[in-house]
């Protein structure tokens, strides 16, 4: 039935949980359980306690397999299943494999100390696991501290990670932001140039009949172009000072680099300190088995010594005694066996000797073994801050690079509105100038008029009753032609304030310009409070290290400890081994008789 189940379950997207508790399962449930897990992308939680998953070893291991080939589940519990150091050892290797699994509840099984070391060693490449249960097993308690501090490690690892996913979308929302302001800005400064070109165009066209008034419009641009200037000064000094910050920024991004590298030749000074003082620990204990092997070799000579005694006291019981020669043959059988029984013991002796030296090397081979994995982690980690400071080093760059180029543009379109200025200027001088022209040959011609007119005063006298009239018309026309020029004059009024309504929305722009200029001068201050961020957080993570550090020097006192003690068990065994000889020489019957003579 769980074999269909499983089966069905193998195409289906939409369970995310799944509970098999108590259902014992046996091999044929283990082997669907690994092909579900293979087939299967949705189920996130899949609870299996109480099924004896680890009676089947086969069954077992294509359960691990099936796990490690898995990428989408999440937690998996194997609560009292009867998984032995064998099934923890195929469960490391498909953690090894695994990338997406957080929590994983081994408790109340039989991995014991050999299934604890291979989880423990599986989790140096497994980066995702966050929770471990253990309790239960009889691993012991130093492994279990071990499991503890890399689940640690592995939820600080992926904080800092998704801490920094976070501020790397932050930052390039920024610049997205920034980049659609500035886009903003320069279409807003291309509509005003546009207006700008319109009414100066139409300026132009009106200015052709009040040359007065162009004359103080002219000037008045010509302050207006001053106070520009002015403001394009001190936007040139504000661009200046941003860069110096952008400089002081890269300075201190120089200061934390050279900081990381003698953190880092730090580190390594340590670890060749430690290897220099394991070199002198193994060193003493060779002189510690050379000086055991010399008080063996001085045991030995105490025998043959015992032995060549014996052999004198032989000869003289043979010269003074020839009826004792049943008793020295005996006595003789009785030295053989003691010969054999010290080989014996001298044999299991150096076996004893060669086992705590075997034993020695697999813990001084396993404890370099740990700190070459802790410091290729050290390593990798130092990689991928450099990775991140690279990153924020090339996103500043093309920040400045942006910034660069947005202000080249700026300049060249404020230099063709200066040359357009002043070419429209210069027309506008020389079309004044031609009126001035014209205007001074029709004076002239009205000079001659008038010379004219004086000749024909006094032919004009007898007509002057007639022209009174025409006179008293003349005036009403003139009274016409003031009203009209009073009210041209309005207008001339009202346009020159319109005038300066538009440099007022114009001055208004610019303001704004400025306002930007400070908001983007706020995000480069928050860019550098996060660069501090970062380095502290690198800091932190450097103490990290070396609190673990501390950890394994503590580690490695320990072992030390237990070296002495185990040298201190071998001198009592060597004692005892010499007091033992000793009472057995002096209880033989050859020592018996020779405390008689």
């Amino acid at each position: 039935g769980v074999k269909l189940l499983l089966h069905g379950l193998c195409s289906n997207t939409s369970v995310k949980s799944l509970d098999l508790k108590g259902n014992n399962l046996r091999n044929v449930g283990a082997e669907a359980l690994g092909k579900l897990l293979r087939q299967n992308k949705s189920i996130r939680s899949l609870i299996l306690e109480w099924n004896s998953l680890g009676v089947w070893e086969e069954g077992f291991s294509f359960f691990c397999q099936g796990l490690g080939a898995n990428n989408f589940l999440q937690r998996l519990d194997l609560r009292n299943n009867q998984i032995n150091h064998q099934g923890a050892g195929e469960l490391a290797v498909a953690l090894k494999q695994n990338a997406s699994l957080q929590e994983l509840d081994l408790r109340w099984n039989n991995i014991g100390l050999l299934g604890g070391r291979a989880l423990l060693n599986c989790l140096h490449s497994n980066k995702t696991l966050r929770r471990l249960e253990l309790a239960g097993n009889n691993v012991p308690g130093d492994i279990l501290k071990a499991v503890e501090q890399a689940m640690n490690h592995n939820q600080d690892r992926q904080t800092i990670l998704s801490e920094t996913q976070n501020r790397t979308y932050i930052l390039s929302k920024e610049v997205l932001s920034l980049k659609d302001e500035k886009t903003k800005q320069f279409l807003d400064l291309m509509d005003t140039i546009d207006k700008q070109r319109e009414e100066i165009a139409r300026s132009g066209r009106i200015s052709a009949a009040r040359v007065s008034q162009l004359q103080e419009a002219l000037d008045e641009q010509h302050s207006i172009m001053n106070s520009l200037k002015a403001k394009l000064q001190m936007t040139e000094a504000a661009l200046a000072l941003s860069e110096q910050k952008v400089h002081n920024l890269g300075e201190l991004l120089s200061a934390v680099k050279q900081e990381q590298a003698s953190m880092a030749e730090c580190h390594f000074m340590e670890l060749r300190q430690q290897k220099q003082e394991g070199a002198d620990r193994e060193g003493k204990l060779l002189r510690d088995l050379s000086a055991a092997s010399e008080k063996n070799l001085l045991l030995r000579n105490q025998v043959d010594e015992l032995e060549k005694k014996c052999k004198v006291q032989q000869d003289q019981l043979f010269q003074v005694k020839q009826d004792l020669t049943n008793t020295t043959a005996e006595l003789k059988l009785r030295a053989v066996q003691a010969e054999e029984r010290l080989e014996m013991e001298k044999k299991r002796f150096k076996q004893s000797l060669e086992d705590m030296e075997s034993l020695r090397v697999k813990e001084v081979d396993h404890m370099t073994q740990h700190i070459e994995t802790s410091e290729r982690s050290m390593q990798d980690r130092i990689q991928r801050l450099e990775a991140i400071r690279i990153a924020l080093e090339e996103e500043l760059s093309q920040v400045k690079a942006a910034a660069l180029a947005e202000r080249g543009q700026a300049e060249e379109e404020l230099i063709k509105v200066r040359n357009q200025a002043r070419l429209e200027e210069r027309q506008q001088l020389e079309h004044l100038e031609e009126k001035l022209r014209l205007m001074t040959e029709s004076r002239d011609e009205a000079q001659n008029c008038c010379i004219k007119q004086k000749q024909m005063i006094a032919e004009a006298q007898a007509k002057a009753n007639q022209l009174s009239l025409h006179a008293d018309g003349l005036r009403r026309q003139l009274e016409e032609l003031q009203q009209d020029l009073k009210s041209k004059e309005e207008e001339k009024v009202t346009e020159v304030n319109k005038v300066k309504v538009e440099l007022q929305e114009h001055i208004g722009h610019l303001q704004a310009e400025r306002t930007a200029q400070d908001g983007l001068r706020e995000k480069i201050a928050a860019l550098e409070r996060q660069l501090k961020a970062l380095s502290s957080n690198h800091r932190e993570a450097l103490l990290d290290k070396e609190s673990e550090i501390s950890m394994l020097l503590e580690k490695l006192r320990m072992k030390e400890a237990d070296i002495s003690r185990m040298r201190e068990e071998e001198a009592q065994r060597a004692s005892f081994l010499q007091n033992a000889i000793m009472a057995y020489v002096q209880g033989s019957p050859l020592g018996t008789h020779s405390s008689r003579k």
